[in-house]
């Protein structure tokens, strides 16, 4: 029988290309927009598009703030793709100060306008990057790129996490000659800055860690 994963549903995603990638890699896939559903689950994907502040109304709309607090805290194993992965975090400026689900401490930031050596930089930053991961990638399904040259990911975003802690980055891009972070790990949550369903093996090998993960 196929792992279940449930992608939460709150108006706010592709969620077609999501349930095709996790399928691909060998899960049963399910929705859930309600409460109830969300803390039922098994294992859960948060994807999103579009602005922090409007994602998280729609989830506290729907009263899916505090069930995802609880299934994260309880052990179910989350991971969060592109705005999904900045909701993960505490606040965000984006939209009007805002605050997050607070499961990663830190905070979202524009990306910098400017490079290391004060050119300007293109915003958003849309396209292929080379991932470097970090310690924190061995605890999580970004350790299926152990071993990997510079692996390429495709990123669509105008924002970036700040973890508070260093220990929870669990990948790093150069972006304008300085290091961003574009994944975070802590304990059964991991967050993805850059979109898993649209960055070819690379993307389908760390949802298909995911999915072994459950069983």
């Amino acid at each position: 029988m196929r792992p279940l994963v449930t992608i939460v549903d709150y108006g706010r995603s592709n969620l077609l290309s999501v349930q095709r990638a996790l399928e691909a890699c060998g899960a049963g896939v399910q929705f859930a927009g309600t409460p109830a559903a969300v803390r039922d689950a098994g294992a859960l994907v948060l994807p999103g598009v579009g602005a922090f502040a409007d994602g998280m109304a729609q989830l506290r709309a729907l009263g899916l703030v505090e069930p995802l607090c609880q299934a994260a805290q309880a052990g179910t194993p989350l991971l969060g793709i592109c705005l999904g992965m900045q909701m993960l975090l505490r606040q965000s400026p984006e939209g009007g100060l805002t605050a997050g689900l607070g499961l990663i401490e830190g905070e979202v930031a524009p990306l910098p306008a400017h490079a290391a050596d004060g050119r300007a930089l293109k915003v958003p930053n849309v396209g292929w990057r080379a991932l470097r991961l970090t310690e924190a990638a061995q605890n999580g399904p970004l350790r299926a790129l152990a071993g990997a040259t510079a692996p390429e990911v495709y990123f669509v975003h105008s924002y970036h996490a700040l973890p508070a802690r260093a220990q929870d980055c669990a990948a790093v891009i150069e972006f304008g000659g300085q290091e961003i972070c574009a994944a975070v790990q802590r304990g059964n949550v991991t967050g993805l800055q850059f979109h898993p369903e649209k960055s070819g093996p690379a993307g389908l090998a760390i949802l298909r860690a995911f999915v072994r993960q459950l069983g």
